[in-house]
Formats: C-alpha cells, sequence, structure tokens
C-alpha cells in the first residue's frame, strides 16, 4: 500500500518557471475541450516537467510547436510528465473535459444552466494537465468560446480584452495582468443578469462592479452590491489596501461545496452567502453576506496578492483574511456581539476539534488531502492567532507589521513564518515562542488562584494544554491575558479610571493598563502570578477580557461574583461570558433547584431590557445573555457525561425562567415591535433579536401563545420573524403535530420556487429537537424539493440532523448509523461534501462510554466499504484514535 500523506518537511520548489499561460474553452453540451498554452523562462538546464492532471482525456502535447510522441511524455491517473523539456519552452496541452458529469463540484462543472469553476484547492487539474500548486505563479490569459444564445455572458478573471460573435457562438478574451497560482483561476458561462455600479478608489480610480445571477435571482443582489462597497472603503481606511483591477466581478451560483471563493477579480459565491431580501434572508444571513463578501473581497491581497508556498500555509491567508472580516463586522456592526459570536463558535465547533482525533496545528506538518484541512483549527483559530498578534503589538504597531508584509512579498508566495517575521521587526518583540501557537494543536486550559490579604490581591496563572494526536508534550504558548479589577460598584481600579494609582508586579511583561481599565499579561511560562497592590478586599477581577486569547478558563469563582461581573463589568464579552458561566453552573447544578442567583440574574436583565437604549448593542447583548449554554458546551466541562443529561437540564432551567418572568416575555415581546419597512441595521436587528428571544422563552409555558405564534408566521414581513415563529411552533409541547405540520406545509407552498427558502424549510425540521426528528428527515429525504448532489440541500437536511443534539444523540444510536449511510451514499456523489459531513462522528472522544461505542462502529461501517481519499482520511485516524483509547 502506498504512502498518500504530503509532508511539509518535503516542499521543493518547483523546477521551472512559468511566465504566461494562454488557455482556450472551447464549450459544447457534453463537452468541452481545453488548450493550455504555457510559456516557461528560466535558466537552468531544463529537465522533465511534472503536471498535475484528473479525470482527463489527453488529446495531445506539444513542446514549441512540435507534437509530443508516445515516448516523449508519460500519463498515468494523476500527472502527466513531459521528458527531458528545455527551461524555455511553450508546452502546449490539449485536453477533452465532461464538465456535465462533475458531481464533485472541483474543475469546470454545470450548475443549473450555467458552467463555473471551483479551483482552490487542486480543482484546476482537472481541467487540465498544469503545475497546480500555489507557489507557481502565472499571468493568465483566458478565451472561452460557447454558443451565443445559450451563454451569452463568458467571464474570466482580469480585464475583457476582446470579444466577438461568429457563426452563432460567442468568443471573449480575458487578461490577467497580475501573477496568480492555478487555484485563483475561475471561468463562467450562463445566460445571467447583472447589477452594476462604481466605486472610485482612494487614488481616483473607477472601478467597474458587476454582480451576476440567474434571472430569476436578479433581484436579491443590491445588498451585497452595497457590501462590497463597504468592504473596499474599509479595506482602504483600515489596511490602506486598494483595488488593482478596473472591475470586480461576483457570480452566484447555486451549486457550491463552499461559501465562496476569491478568484482574482471574479469571486464566485454560493447563493446562500449573497442572495438578501426581507423575505429570503434573515438579519443573520444578511449579516453573513456582508461578513463573506468582506472576507473575499480582502483576499485580494491577503491572499492573491500575497499568497501561500504551500498548502500547509493555508492559514497564512486564510486566518489572516478571517480575522480581517471579523474586524470589518465589528466596525460595521457591533463589536461586542461579533465577538461573542466568533467566540461561541470558536468553543462549540473549533475547541472539540482540538479535543479530537483529527486535531491538527494551525499549520498541519502533513495530510493526505489538503481538502480535509479546511478547518475551523486553520481558519477560525488561526484567525485567534493573528488577533493576538494584534493584542499583543498594539493596533498601530500591528497596522506598521502588515503594511511591511504587503510590501515585502507583494506578488510572491510566503509562509507564516514570513508574516511573524514582520511582526516582529516592526514591534521589536521576539516572538520566537508565540510562533508555537502555528505548530502545537490543542486548546491551552488556563487555571486561576487567587490569594488576598490586606496589601494585595494575586492572581496565579497556571498554563498547561492537554496532549493531541501525535503531540503527548507541549511548551507553553506566548499569550496575551487581557485583565481588569472592578471596585464594589463596577468602576475600573486600572488604568484612567484608577488615576494608574495601582502597581502590578510580576514575573510577566505587563503592559500598562489602556483607558478602559484593561491591561494586558504577556503570559510565557508554565505559572504566572500578577500581584495587584493596594487592592480593595471587595475588587473582582475580569479575566480574560475581549477574549484576549483562544483559550479554556477553570476559576472558582462564586455565583455572586458571576452576577456582579454580568450586572457591571465594563467588557461586553466578559458580562456575556459571565452570565454564560452562571448558566453552565446552574444547569450542572439543576437538580437543586433553580438558583437565587439565576433568578437575580434574569430579574436584572429583563430590566434592563425594558428600558434599554434603541442603539442596538444594548439590547443584542441582553438577548444573548439570557440564552443558556448548548448542552454541547457544558459536556465540554463535563466530559464523558451523559449530553442528554445536559438537554434536559437546559430545557428544565428554560422553562423555570419562563414561567417565572412569564409577564415580562410578553411585555419585551410587545414593546420591541418593529414598525416600517424591514431594515437589517443594528437597532432593528437588536430589536428582532430580543423580540423573539422573549417569544421563544413566553412560548414554553404560555398557555395562549400559539395565537401569538400563528399571527406572527402568518404577518410577518421578514424572515427573521416568519423562520422565528415556526421554529419556536416546532419546538413547542403544547401545540399539536397537525397545526405544526399545516404551519410547514404552508410556508412550503409559499417558497418552494426559492431555493434558499426550501433550504431554511428542510433545515428547521431537521434541527428541531423534538421527539421524532430521525423520522421526519427520512420522509424529508424523499421529497421532490430534496437534492443529493446540491450541497446546500445536503447540509440543510444532513448537517442539520447531525446538530440536533437530542436526535442525533438518541441512546440507540440510529442516529450515528442513518448518518453514516447517508455519507457512504455521498461519498459516491461528492466526495469532499462527504468528508465533511462526517465531522460529527469523529469527535466521539467527548462523550461517554456507550455513545463512543456506537459512533465508532457506525465509523466502521464506513470503513468496511469502498471510500474515498477525502472520506478515508477522516475516518481512518478517527479509527486509529479509537484503537488506542477504547479499550
Amino acid at each position: 500500500m502506498t504512502d498518500d500523506t504530503t509532508y511539509l518537511a518535503d516542499y521543493r520548489p518547483f523546477p521551472f518557471r512559468l511566465e504566461e499561460t494562454h488557455l482556450e474553452f472551447d464549450i459544447r453540451e457534453g463537452h468541452t475541450e481545453v488548450r493550455a498554452d504555457l510559456r516557461f523562462d528560466g535558466d537552468g538546464a531544463g529537465g522533465d516537467l511534472h503536471l498535475d492532471g484528473q479525470a482527463l482525456t489527453l488529446l495531445g502535447v506539444a513542446v514549441d510547436g512540435r507534437e509530443l510522441s508516445g515516448n516523449e511524455y508519460r500519463v498515468d491517473e494523476e500527472s502527466l510528465t513531459v521528458f527531458d523539456a528545455p527551461a524555455r519552452c511553450t508546452v502546449t496541452v490539449r485536453t477533452r473535459i465532461e464538465p456535465e458529469k462533475n458531481t464533485i463540484l472541483e474543475g469546470l462543472y454545470k450548475s443549473g444552466a450555467m458552467y463555473c469553476t471551483q479551483c482552490e484547492a487542486e480543482g484546476f487539474r482537472r481541467m487540465v494537465y498544469y503545475p497546480d500548486r500555489p507557489d507557481v505563479l502565472s499571468r493568465f490569459t483566458t478565451t472561452v468560446t460557447a454558443d451565443a444564445a445559450t451563454y451569452p455572458v463568458l467571464l474570466s478573471n482580469g480585464n475583457l480584452v476582446a470579444e466577438e460573435v461568429r457563426e452563432g457562438r460567442r468568443t471573449v478574451t480575458w487578461r490577467d495582468p497580475f501573477p496568480k497560482p492555478g487555484y485563483l483561476f475561475a471561468l463562467v458561462a450562463g445566460n445571467l443578469d447583472v447589477v452594476e455600479d462604481t466605486f472610485e478608489t482612494m487614488s481616483g480610480r473607477r472601478v467597474t462592479l458587476k454582480i451576476y445571477s440567474e434571472p430569476h435571482n436578479i433581484g436579491q443582489c443590491a445588498y451585497a452590491m452595497s457590501a462590497v462597497k463597504r468592504a473596499m472603503r474599509w479595506d482602504e481606511e483600515r489596511f490602506g489596501r486598494e483595488y488593482d483591477l478596473d472591475i470586480f466581478m461576483i457570480v452566484a451560483v447555486e451549486d457550491f461545496n463552499a461559501g465562496a471563493m476569491e478568484n482574482k477579480g471574479l469571486n464566485i459565491f454560493n447563493t446562500s452567502l449573497l442572495l438578501a431580501s426581507p423575505d429570503t434572508a434573515t438579519d443573520a444571513a444578511h449579516l453573513r453576506v456582508e461578513a463573506v463578501i468582506g472576507h473575499e473581497y480582502f483576499h485580494n491581497w491577503s491572499g492573491n496578492r500575497v499568497t501561500c508556498r504551500d498548502w500547509f500555509q493555508l492559514s497564512l491567508k486564510e486566518g489572516f483574511t478571517v480575522f480581517r472580516d471579523s474586524l470589518f463586522s465589528a466596525d460595521m456592526n457591533s463589536p461586542t456581539m461579533k465577538r461573542v459570536e466568533d467566540v461561541e463558535f470558536l468553543r462549540n465547533a473549533q475547541f472539540p476539534e482540538d479535543a479530537g482525533p483529527l486535531a491538527h496545528p494551525v499549520r498541519p506538518d502533513s495530510y493526505q488531502e489538503i481538502s480535509n484541512f479546511y478547518t475551523t483549527t486553520v481558519y477560525e483559530k488561526g484567525a485567534e492567532v493573528v488577533g493576538m498578534l494584534r493584542t499583543l503589538l498594539g493596533a498601530s504597531r500591528f497596522r506598521a507589521g502588515s503594511d511591511l508584509y504587503f510590501a515585502r512579498h507583494d506578488g510572491g508566495a510566503v509562509t507564516t513564518e514570513d508574516f511573524v517575521d514582520a511582526m516582529a521587526e516592526v514591534s521589536g518583540m521576539d516572538l520566537t515562542q508565540f510562533r508555537r501557537w502555528y505548530d502545537q494543536a490543542g486548546t491551552p486550559v488556563l487555571t486561576v488562584s487567587e490569594a488576598r490579604d490586606d496589601e494585595a490581591l494575586t492572581l496565579t496563572v497556571v498554563q498547561d494544554c492537554p496532549p493531541t494526536p501525535q503531540q503527548e508534550e507541549k511548551r507553553p504558548f506566548h499569550l496575551p491575558l487581557a485583565i481588569g479589577l472592578l471596585d464594589e460598584k463596577g468602576a475600573d481600579l486600572l488604568g484612567a479610571a484608577g488615576d494608574g494609582a495601582m502597581r502590578v508586579l510580576s514575573e510577566a511583561f505587563v503592559e500598562n493598563p489602556d483607558e478602559d481599565g484593561t491591561l494586558v499579561a504577556h503570559l510565557v511560562d508554565r505559572e504566572t502570578t500578577l500581584r495587584f497592590e493596594d487592592a480593595p478586599r471587595g475588587a473582582v477581577v475580569s479575566f480574560l477580557r475581549g477574549f484576549s486569547a483562544p483559550v479554556k478558563v477553570r476559576y472558582e469563582r462564586s455565583g455572586g461574583e458571576l452576577l456582579f461581573l454580568a450586572a457591571h463589568d465594563t467588557d461586553g464579552f466578559a458580562r456575556w461570558d459571565a452570565a454564560q458561566t452562571l448558566l453552565a453552573r446552574a444547569m450542572i447544578e439543576s437538580d437543586a433547584g433553580l438558583d437565587a442567583n439565576v433568578l437575580e440574574l434574569f430579574d436584572r436583565l429583563t430590566q434592563a431590557a425594558a428600558s434599554a437604549p434603541d442603539d442596538g448593542e444594548a439590547k443584542a447583548l441582553l438577548a444573548a445573555m439570557m440564552d443558556p449554554p448548548r448542552a454541547q458546551y457544558v459536556l465540554d466541562l463535563r466530559p464523558g457525561s451523559d449530553i442528554l443529561h445536559w438537554c434536559d437540564a437546559r430545557d428544565d432551567l428554560l422553562d423555570r425562567v419562563s414561567e417565572r418572568f412569564r409577564d415580562r416575555w410578553l411585555q419585551l415581546y410587545g414593546g420591541n415591535a418593529t414598525h416600517g419597512a424591514y431594515v437589517p441595521d443594528g437597532p432593528g436587528v437588536a430589536r428582532r433579536g430580543l423580540k423573539n428571544r422573549a417569544l421563544a422563552l413566553y412560548a414554553r409555558t404560555a398557555e395562549d401563545a400559539e395565537t401569538l405564534l400563528a399571527d406572527q408566521f402568518e404577518q410577518a414581513d421578514n424572515l427573521t420573524d416568519r423562520e422565528a415563529a415556526l421554529s419556536i411552533m416546532l419546538e413547542s409541547a403544547r401545540i399539536d403535530d397537525a397545526r405544526k405540520q399545516a404551519a410547514c406545509d404552508a410556508f412550503y407552498e409559499r417558497w418552494r420556487h426559492e431555493a434558499l427558502l426550501v433550504d431554511v424549510w428542510l433545515r428547521v425540521q431537521a434541527g428541531c429537537d423534538r421527539p421524532g426528528a430521525l423520522k421526519r428527515v427520512r420522509s424529508l429525504e424523499g421529497h421532490s424539493a430534496f437534492d443529493m448532489t446540491n450541497p446546500n440541500k445536503v447540509r440543510a437536511l444532513f448537517a442539520a440532523f447531525a446538530a440536533n443534539t437530542r436526535n442525533f444523540h438518541a441512546s440507540d444510536g440510529e442516529g450515528y448509523g442513518y448518518l453514516a449511510d447517508r455519507i457512504a451514499r455521498l461519498d459516491e456523489i461528492n466526495a469532499k461534501m462527504a468528508a465533511r459531513l462526517a465531522t460529527p462522528l469523529t469527535r466521539w472522544e467527548r462523550f461517554d462510554r456507550g455513545r463512543q461505542r456506537r459512533m465508532c462502529a457506525a465509523l466502521r461501517r464506513l470503513s468496511s466499504g469502498e471510500m474515498s481519499k477525502d472520506l478515508a482520511e477522516v475516518v481512518s485516524k478517527s479509527l486509529a484514535r479509537a484503537e488506542e483509547r477504547l479499550p
């Protein structure tokens, strides 16, 4: 058996220099012929030229215009090798492909009536033989020919340089002046409508903006266009990055494995992350559209102009760009709520990945299939690593570091070391230890203890990181710890708020507190002490403000302290986190009844919400603080316990709070009704969020809730309220099944022609945690609206069910077996999606022994059959861990 593993240590530069790539696509119904003229211009002696290729029919190979005979090259399933190629030559390769049969949705494929591409990470090789690696940059000229009537719009990267129609066939040529790797190539052919606008850059250049979609979706592109312009202006102001082409284009595609792709000058978007209107996108969806548009646009510099040397450096572009899009969203909306959203996702998705059999560093050192490393660790934890650099350096020095990075490496393919080097150079800071964040897997745990006397408050922080696969021993990380200190009235005691009177003694480097009373300590040792001299005995520590590092915290605090922080902390994230900790403790101690501190918390939250200003952030934060943590979060605090017990504990807490404050929920619901046209702005989003949180809590115990839900469902003028009413209705134990089914049927009949709303319809039913979800999912799988070849439908049904904690993790294990069977079927159609869908089964280590065995049995069922390379890597690593851990 051959070892298909690729190792970082084996990296070697490509031995040829590719200057120009000229592509010709001749699109016909049933097949497409592709020609690539590759002009190499090197100084060496030449040698064997290795080009990557998969699922191709080779039509011919030539060097400098001379067709090669069979003994001058070799072709196998993965490559074409031209023997003894000169260092300076033009290699011409001609292939035939069948995009219509391409269900893996990589390379050139057909989505509905249009052709489109997805080339990251290794999709380019599915169109023509090519050095398909990120460190081979070339200038592209692309000519596309197709039937003029059927495909009047033909797009590719760069600027349009020629167009003609002859004998019923349209031919266009695009020229991209900026060198790029093959993964950033894009092509689209279809009958598309367009929304157009312009943008004037900071140097006065006028850029044409175009968003294309199929005609029936074009009316939902206006919000995206406004987001593009916001992103372009923000990147100029925040990072000094100006757009470089004459035109920027986006195309909406209904069949897309990922969310979006940053192809140079021609972004391709999943419709779910581009289309938005009041009836088709919730408030959260509008915010996601804005964020993802920002993300893909920001890649023009952090990913395109400066790209990755190899795929092990993926977080160089993705972690940095996720950080940038988070900063953008925070600036456009609420910094506090964006931080809460990011940390919730990190805790619920990335922390479990770090604790499971697929744990890997932000920069992995090996892989079998690179598509399996487009993970929350590489993206979200990678973004946290960049955020820590900004915290350690400060905003101005971080900006100087990013400026240096872009200037030094523009047009290059570089590594994470190059990024950190730029930050170290401008700051003068030794970041040697900080680099461990890129090389060590796992989530550090900070264990905190307090000691108080008349003279000082002393904190002792012990840093530890649990072992992960292939990394048993961990060394301490260099991390920023943001801390505040509050007096008995909630005023900050450090910094400007306390006139700088308090001294902080520590062996760690401690920065002076900022104007908000937050100091940052640089933790580098396994154990660190911080001594706050002359701290009042009643002072309360605000720990890990802003979630300054991606760590878990073990800090024994009284319920009274947590309640105080939830009410008074001046850091919004810390307020939310204190409430989460208090509510998680209440769930763990649920047998003792409703804790007095929890009652006091909700009493204060409901009173504050009733009088909160209508500016957005206050109401949004209060609504978030009313939502207890999910069962999965508590499971991480009590690994090996019965997760359904935590589902029950959460339900019990919500029922008690619902009944105790029923009148207030009704008042908050009525008091936050929105009037006038729907606008997804901060105040409107916050009002709807608080209103629907109150409705959900009221409906748990109120006899008349069905009428309120029905009225909102039928009268809502936006999807946020309509979907909230439907979801709450389905979750209610007080509404009969016939009424629920009638609501689902009404939703489908009204919106069945809107693909994204059919996804909503599937998702709310698959995600409903009332008994019988598996039966519902089986039934929906047979519905005509479900399509196994469409990734959005797969996510809406199967991924939503796998996220349905109560039903997926039912004690009989049927949910595991069902998912495994569907993964096996999907693997034959789209291996990338199948491997991603297997993720919930790979996180078996957190659960009780019975569920561990049943989840691993489902994985063994998969391993007993034929598996793609993508799926095999995920399953084999998970089962290898099981052999070690499960007796």
